[in-house]
């Protein structure tokens, strides 16, 4: 198993800090910290806690509202050591040649500790708001275009012809050493095959799991057509303590600075997505209107009540340091072998989680030691 942490280039909180997918950053209520905005002193902080912790990468997200990631993680490549980066880009805004040339380069200064998380778009008015006036199938279609002319670029030159590009001789100065893996989520029928043909990790929000093992079993199908393996890979955020008690008692604390007029507001949002992942996820809270942090468990130590008010991931894991070791090998069994994890405040929460629960994987034997 591989786990990775989350870069908050929206902003961090002791609230949940809401947005994505349409929604404007919200900052919740006020509590006894204060909005902490997405600096690079900051997100250097929880980087380099990161790395000491043991995670092996941090994803870094992508949209109107966040920093952009490419400048971000460059910049925190010269603060950190071994850490990788996840950076989370939209193949339509940017030529596939540049992507991989700024890849090849990102590779050569970071030595090699760059990931790639391809995001195909997000809601129709972010995308317009970039130029970007496509329908959501034709944005995987210009995907599975620009994924293959980045392949080819690294081993070009490469000819290429197709609905969205055309391209001659697309070529980097050199290979990049690693070539970068790609990482890629989406629910739609138009979003399998594109994942079967090109990525090296499917991702997936954090269902329960008899709904990722659907999941995870229509992407095999996919992939197997395609004579292809992929891993799979699950984002989730955290509340782990020493006790379930003392785990519950924070997602208690985070829903009762959520203002109620706020969800009401998200849910109106994002009931309006083309996104098939955003309607999986609003459906696992659908009918909340108020009440205590335990009618939000979807599935032992699952919680939904971060969705509530974000726009993408919304569920949680949620319980003793034990307790969310056995959820994490639960998935592990359906074959989920990367956790993209986060918690609010992001700083803390690592820590709480590298220093519970990674020691009890290793202390199982199903994480290996540092």
């Amino acid at each position: 198993m591989r786990f990775h942490w989350f870069l908050p280039t929206t902003g961090d909180s002791r609230a949940i800090v809401g947005g994505g997918h349409g929604l404007h950053r919200g900052h919740g209520h006020p509590t006894a910290s204060v909005y902490r905005p997405p600096s690079i002193d900051y997100l250097g902080q929880i980087a380099r806690s990161a790395e000491q912790l043991g995670f092996e990468a941090v994803l870094t997200p992508t949209g109107t509202f966040c920093e952009d990631a490419w400048l971000v993680t460059a910049a925190l490549t010269q603060v950190t050591k071994r850490l990788k980066f996840l950076v989370a880009f939209r193949p339509g805004f940017l030529s596939p040649t540049l992507a991989a040339q700024m890849a090849a380069t990102y590779q050569r200064i970071s030595g090699g500790r760059l990931l790639l998380n391809v995001v195909t778009g997000g809601e129709t008015t972010e995308q317009k708001r970039f130029g970007d006036h496509l329908s959501k199938d034709e944005r995987y279609a210009r995907t599975d275009e620009f994924l293959s002319i980045v392949r080819g670029a690294w081993d070009g030159p490469f000819d290429f012809t197709g609905e969205h590009y055309d391209v001659e001789g697309a070529m980097v100065a050199e290979r990049p050493s690693p070539v970068p893996e790609l990482y890629f989520g989406g629910s739609s029928a138009a979003a399998g095959p594109v994942a079967a043909k090109h990525v090296n990790v499917y991702l997936t929000w954090g269902e329960p799991p008899s709904q990722v093992a659907t999941k995870l079993d229509w992407i095999r199908e996919l992939a197997a057509a395609e004579n292809r393996t992929l891993r799979f890979g699950i984002r989730l955020h955290v509340i782990t303590r020493d006790t379930a008690d003392e785990a519950w008692a924070e997602a208690q604390r985070l829903l009762e600075r959520i203002d109620p007029q706020d969800i009401e507001s998200a849910r109106k949002i994002l009931s309006r997505s083309d996104s098939v992942g955003q309607q999986r996820m609003l459906a696992l809270h659908d009918g909340f209107r108020g009440g205590k942090a335990r009618d939000l468990e979807i599935y032992p130590n699952l919680w939904a009540g971060v969705g509530l008010v974000r726009g993408g991931a919304g569920t949680a894991l949620v319980g003793s340091h034990g307790e969310v070791a056995d959820l994490v090998e639960e998935y592990a069994s359906l074959g989920i072998e990367e956790f993209v994890l986060s918690g609010y405040p992001h700083l803390e929460e690592a820590y709480w989680f590298g220093e519970g629960v990674l020691p009890e994987l290793r202390r199982r034997g199903v994480l290996l030691p540092r």
